[in-house]
Order: structure tokens, then sequence, then C-alpha cells
């Protein structure tokens, strides 16, 4: 809101437009008195008497508060609503530098919710670039934007943190930032469907990475069982696709697939091409799991293809290390190797958990052949990559690939101890290292278990 005087002169200046006097305007909730003082400038009017006037004035209470006309705002959503199209169907370079214009336009105007909504898209176009970095300051700015919102405003920017700490292999923060803002939800009493469908989605990609997969479950569970109270397609998509890890997790093969063929139909129809991209992925992984090895590889292509044409580095290099998997079991290890030795240089970014994923492939390619040294070299390398993780499932696999070539190659002491530390990245079923799971939604009940399902360097999230 501007200055009193500001104010003032505004309201003076529109009443003498509109030729009415100071009785006119003021009755009958205020009186001439009041009115004469306050375009003086020598009283803060309050938003309700500022509504009033505004009202009886034929203008906004923004106009009339900050000297904004009305329809920059409306303007501003409208680019908004034309980056996000640009950023589902389009180039997200080309978005970012939309939602830039966006944000130095609410900046300067002081529009604070579309200067949050902008934060938010250069977020999303950041994760999508494999910017990680950039993307966590975009949702931490979004964050710092809604402070006074209430919970649910907010669960976007902490999806979005969320995402980004994930990506960059950290799996435990990830879960620490989901579960804290869904418990901030559910025991303030603003249990809202949208929010909890968005928060509970975005953590059983970790949930399932770090073993926990009884908490991953309940969170698929909760979330199915808030669907029907969500008017959103694509939230409800998103839903359907992480659902679908939960299901393959418990060996329900058909029933992820039918998950994915739900998402994958509206992400059609509403052209979200990066979310189509991850059905396909998606769907590679499940066939591959279910030994559908054909199948597998023309599904993991079509996503390498999406993701590569839209520039998605990261997630490109996670299709492509599941894709390099299908191929070392087609019997095509050359070609297998090839893919994987452009992951390698990975390491030393934010992409170390896909790196990790190519030397473990590696380590297992070294091996068929009988090279053990090698073999050694890479699952070493693999597991200093994933030490700062938290990904528990991998590192147990990786312990255990070495401890038996250890074995088989006669170094029982360093297999034990290859063994014993395994068992010590090993997250027990159903928790995390985080303390008590995230407190239950008032009438929604979740719950079961399931077996692990990994993919080759990190499943789809």
């Amino acid at each position: 809101m501007d200055e009193p005087v500001a104010i003032g002169r505004r309201v003076a200046r529109l009443r003498a437009e509109r030729g009415l006097t100071q009785r006119a305007l003021a009755e009958p909730s205020y009186t001439p008195a009041y009115i004469s003082t306050l375009e003086a400038g020598k009283v803060r009017p309050s938003e309700a008497a500022l509504r009033f006037l505004a009202g009886r004035l034929g203008t906004t209470y923004e106009e009339l508060s900050t000297g904004r006309p009305p329809h920059l705002a409306t303007e501003l959503r409208l680019r908004l609503t034309d980056a996000q199209r640009t950023l589902a169907t389009g180039d997200a370079s080309e978005a970012a530098g939309l939602y830039r214009e966006v944000l130095d336009d609410a900046e300067r105007l002081g529009l604070d919710p579309e200067r949050a909504e902008a934060l938010l898209g250069l977020g999303e176009c950041a994760l999508e670039a494999g910017d990680l970095a950039a993307a966590t300051a975009h949702f931490e700015a979004a964050e710092q934007h809604l402070a006074d919102e209430p919970p649910p405003r907010k669960a976007r920017a902490v999806r979005g943190r969320a995402v980004a700490h994930l990506l960059a292999g950290e799996l435990r923060y990830a879960c620490y930032l989901l579960e804290t803002a869904i418990d901030e939800l559910t025991a303030g009493g603003l249990a809202d469907p949208e929010a909890l469908v968005l928060l509970y989605t975005a953590v059983i990609s970790p949930y399932t990475d770090m073993g926990a997969h009884a908490r991953a479950v309940h969170a698929a569970e909760t979330a199915l069982a808030l669907a029907p109270q969500v008017h959103d397609p694509a939230l409800v998509a998103g839903m359907h696709r992480q659902v679908a890890r939960t299901f393959l997790a418990s060996g329900r093969v058909a029933e992820a697939d039918a998950s994915l063929a739900k998402a994958q139909s509206v992400y059609r129809q509403l052209q979200l091409r990066t979310d189509l991209a991850h059905c396909h992925w998606m769907r590679g992984y499940v066939h591959s799991q279910n030994g559908d090895l054909a199948s597998a590889e023309a599904e993991l292509r079509t996503a390498r293809d999406m993701l590569a044409a839209r520039r998605a580095a990261l997630y490109t290099a996670q299709v492509e290390v599941e894709l390099a998997d299908v191929l070392r079991r087609l019997g095509r290890g050359p070609e297998a190797a090839e893919l994987l030795s452009g992951l390698l240089d990975l390491g030393d970014s934010h992409g170390a958990v896909h790196a990790a994923g190519a030397h473990r492939l590696l380590g297992l390619m070294a091996e068929e052949r009988g090279d053990t040294e090698a073999a050694e070299r890479h699952y070493v390398q693999a597991l200093a990559l994933l030490e700062r993780s938290g990904a528990g499932g991998d590192l147990a696999d990786l312990c255990r690939l070495l401890g038996d070539l250890f074995r088989r190659t006669g170094r029982t002491e360093a297999a034990l101890d290859a063994y014993r530390t395994g068992l010590g990245h090993r997250a027990a079923p159903g928790t995390t290292t985080l303390g008590p799971a995230p407190a239950g939604v008032p009438g929604v009940v979740g719950g079961g278990g399931g077996g692990p399902a990994r993919a080759a360097g990190g499943s789809p999230s």
C-alpha cells in the first residue's frame, strides 16, 4: 500500500473525475470529515475503507491502494500461462526467458503473487535443464515470497526444492523437506488435498530409492485415497506415474502398467512432453523388470529421444543408464559400453548418481568377460560416487557385488568387509534415518509394504 498522502491524492482525483462530493462518496459508511482527512493524507485508511471507496469510485482496491491499473496483474497472469505452455510443449530455455520477463515486471510493479509464480516457473525450467543449483535458488526465493502464505500455497516450492535435492543424490534431505511440509499441512488442520497429493507423490521416489518401501507404499495409498478430491488432471497423472513404482516394487506389474497408461493418456492430451517422456521411461522400466527386453528398449529409446530433444540433460542420462542395462541383457555389450562411456564424466557434477549407475553396469560387463580387475575398479568408483547420496539400496547392492567378486577371487576378509559395509548402508524396512514418518491425514488410511525394485542407475522419478 502506498503512503497516505499518495492514497489521499488518488481518492481526491478519482472523486473529482466522477463529480462526487465528499458527502456523496462517504455515505452511508463514513463521514465527509473522514474523507476530507483521508484526502489530505492525514490518516492511513484501513483495507475495509479502501474497498468501500473503491466500490463507490468504480475502481479496484489494488488501484486505489497502489496506483496500479488492475489490468497489469491480469496481463502478467496471461504471460505466465504462455510461459507454462511453452515449458510444457516447447523449449525450457525459451520458457525461462518468458518467466524472467514476467519476474522483472512483477518486481518492478511490486506484484508478489506473480513474482512467486515466475520464480516457480524458473525453478521448473532449471530442473529440466539440469541446473540444480539455479533450480534450488529459484524455489527458495519463491518460498521466501510465500512465507506469509498458508502452507498449501508453499507446497509447489517445497516440492521443487525436494526434487532438486533428489536429482543431486541427496535423498535424505529430499525426504526431510517433504515430510516436514506434510506434517505442517496436517498439523495445522490445512489438509488441502491437492497440496498433499503433490507432496505425497513427490516423496515416493526418494523413499523407494532409499529402500523405505513401506513408507513409499503408505505415501502412494494416501495419494490414491485423496485423488478423487483433486481437480488438476496433470497432478493426478503424476500421482499415477509415481504410484506405478510401488505397484512394481510389490510385483504387481499389470497394475503398474495400467497406472502408467492412465498417466500417459492425460499427458498426451495435455501435450506435456517431458511428463510423457517420463511415462515412456517408466514403461520401459516396467517391461525390463518383466523380462520383455525388446519392448523395454523401444520405450526407453523413445523416452531418451524426447528428453534429448528438450535438452533435459540429467533426465536423459538416467534413461541412458536404463537403456544400457537393457542392451547388456540383450547381449549387445559393446553398444551398451559405448552408451555408458559418455556418462562417466557426470561424476564431477550433480550427475554423480547416474555416473555411479554407469560404473556399476560397466563392472558387471567386465565380470561377464572375466576382467575382474576392471570390474573391481568400476565397483569401487561407483561406491565412492554414491557414498553421500543415501541411496541405501544401490549402496548395499554394490557392496554385495564387490563382496561376491572378492570371494570368487579368494579374498575372504575383503569380501566380509564389503558385506558388512553393505549391511550398514541398508535402511531398515519401512524407515528412513529421519525419525517418525509424517503424520497421517485424518480419515485416510494407508499402509502395507512390498519388496524392492531397483534400476541400474536410479529408477524414474
